[in-house]
């Protein structure tokens, strides 16, 4: 099996951390970059590269054998910072095609569609994949390596997941040409009213996008 999918025991542990944590950064300086709105037409082409890459180090967390953490209590990490910033911001910048549908465990009875929002999504990533480099810059890489791989599985594994489906439906929309269509009835439990994907709106996104794609939508 390859390195880039199983950790070789004769890998340094410290190498496989280092690759990990820069996967990690990397991902949430381009994320803050892009809710900063400084390129709107590129956001969603943006994230869906950036989640896409976050989930390869998820595959390899994923793929490793169990990490167990040096102590048996976690260390306190500090105060979380505050992502609300980053999830309005992400918000605006997706406001048409920022809510969706999701189904959390695709082995679980079909159920009811659940909605869900690409900005709360990976706001929730990054507070894990903060969390975890909290204990990374401290020193403490076996319990960064351990927390990112526990809420890998437990939390933004899926989530992430979820979110790339989403990206990556808009995109392939925009790219086949098919108009984003009503998602009657779907919205979120945030207090923001009765927000579903127009359709026109959604021609507005898929020209928005497709402008830093090099495509042309009719």
């Amino acid at each position: 099996m390859s390195d880039a999918t199983l950790h070789s025991t004769t890998q340094d542990p410290d190498d496989f951390a280092v690759q990990i944590a820069d996967q990690v950064e990397s991902f949430l300086v381009a994320v803050t970059e892009v809710a900063r709105g400084a390129e709107p037409d590129s956001a969603v082409p943006f994230l869906l590269l950036e989640v896409s890459q976050l989930l390869l180090a998820g595959g390899r967390l994923g793929a490793h054998e169990d990490i167990v953490p040096e102590e048996r209590y976690e260390p306190d990490s500090g105060p979380e910072p505050d992502v609300d910033e980053l999830r309005e911001n992400l918000a605006r910048l997706l406001e048409p095609i920022d809510v969706y549908s999701e189904v959390f465990d695709p082995y679980e009875p079909s159920r009811a569609r659940v909605p869900a929002r690409i900005s709360d999504d990976i706001a929730d990533v990054i507070t894990d994949l903060r969390h975890g480099m909290a204990h990374y810059r401290a020193g403490r890489t076996t319990e960064a390596l351990w927390w990112w791989q526990f809420s890998y599985f437990s939390n933004w594994g899926s989530t992430a997941s979820a979110t790339l489906r989403a990206l990556q439906s808009v995109v392939a929309h925009v790219r086949l040409n098919q108009p984003l269509e009503e998602l009657d009835g779907l919205d979120t439990d945030q207090g923001m009213g009765d927000d579903t994907l127009e359709i026109e709106a959604g021609r507005v996104m898929q020209q928005e996008i497709a402008r830093p794609l090099g495509l042309r939508v009719k």
